[in-house]
């Protein structure tokens, strides 16, 4: 596959992620948004193990444990605290302020841990992502800030940019799949005692496993896999600016989906952000077009 192709596949699985929300508040009453993450899990490493045992293309040789662990912590600690936060303080501000914060959460760890700086381009892209998401969800008849939630959802920021980093380092040696098999697998055991102590009558109905399948193979297996496959040629500050979709997409979802409305400034947002991610894919290209056969 072509390295300028890296980036759209993030971008799609950003979009895939950004059906999340809605998808949750179209979900049974009884189902806790807790419960909803770690089933999450539990699905989409099923789902990711049986796609492994298909097609026979896992390798686990050499295979680096710490960077699994700190994935696979990651992503069972970012399933509750998104959720949470999104029944918290909304979809809307939920969403914006853990993929808002995620971008600059990676860059400022990949600086100090990695002794890797940004380029320029990621810091103006970022920024017009950041700025876009701001006024995205500017409305203020559609948003309610509630501390607890805020907190929750820079918890999962800080998560996600951490299962970003780790995962980049577990693609570098080993194919996409065998990766978020292994690491979704690990994370829905972590995360399935929690199963056990919320309401699951939820999915004894067609509603109720729609919902778990839309989040388990569609905004997870399949979101995660063509993730960690563009993170093969693409840094992981650059992929999470450009998950910044995932807000964008929650949003007109939300305008078309949940009847919200959006005003002229949060429209502003939706260009700006479009904007930021399209200049990080013009100079991805750019790079791949400049660097030597």
């Amino acid at each position: 596959m072509r390295k300028s192709w890296a980036p759209f596949l993030i971008v799609i699985a950003a979009m895939l992620w950004g059906t999340t929300g809605t998808t949750q508040a179209l979900a049974p009453s009884s189902a806790h948004p807790i419960a909803i993450g770690a089933t999450r899990l539990a699905v989409g490493g099923l789902f990711l193990l049986f796609v492994v045992f298909i097609t026979g293309k896992g390798n686990f040789a050499n295979w680096p444990i710490k960077a699994t662990i700190i994935a696979s912590l990651s992503m069972a600690l970012y399933q509750p605290l998104f959720f949470s936060a999104v029944m918290t303080t909304g979809v809307a501000v939920g969403t914006v302020v853990a993929i808002g914060s995620a971008p600059i959460l990676s860059g400022l760890i990949e600086w100090i841990f990695i002794r890797v700086r940004p380029q320029r381009v990621w810091w103006v892209s970022t920024a017009l992502s950041i700025i876009g998401c701001l006024l995205l969800f500017a409305n203020q008849e559609a948003v309610y800030v509630d501390p607890l939630g805020i907190l929750m959802a820079l918890g999962a920021g800080l998560t996600f940019a951490c299962y970003t980093l780790s995962s980049g380092k577990l693609v570098e040696n080993h194919s996409s799949l065998s990766a978020v098999a292994v690491v979704f697998t690990l994370s829905a055991m972590m995360l399935s005692p929690l199963l056990f102590l919320f309401d699951m009558s939820w999915l004894t109905s067609v509603h109720g496993v729609v919902v778990a399948l839309q989040l388990g193979v569609m905004a997870t297996g399949i979101a995660y896999l063509l993730f960690a496959q563009g993170l093969r040629n693409v840094a992981s500050s650059t992929a999470v600016t450009l998950a910044l979709i995932e807000p964008l997409t929650a949003a007109l979802l939300g305008v078309f989906v949940l009847n919200e409305s959006l005003s002229l400034l949060s429209w502003v947002g939706v260009l700006l952000l479009m904007l930021g991610v399209g200049t990080l894919i013009w100079a991805s290209r750019k790079r791949e077009i400049a660097e030597p056969a």
